[in-house]
């Protein structure tokens, strides 16, 4: 028996974290966006990235 920790296997969830975590990386290194800077677009990404978590998690516990 294995432990999940939680973890989704869904192959959705894991598109769209491979997604936000490409346009993350993408935007850090070549488009100059940063955390706190006051920049909207990275605000807004972080934001519905923290919904999307939120709901996945809510959603597996029933």
């Amino acid at each position: 028996m294995s432990a999940s920790l939680g973890r989704s296997s869904s192959p959705l969830v894991t598109a769209i974290g491979v997604a936000f975590a490409f346009v993350a990386i993408v935007g850090t290194r070549f488009l100059g966006w940063e955390w706190g800077s006051g920049q909207l677009v990275p605000t807004i990404l972080g934001v519905v990235a923290a919904i999307l978590a939120v709901f996945v998690i809510r959603t597996r516990r029933g």
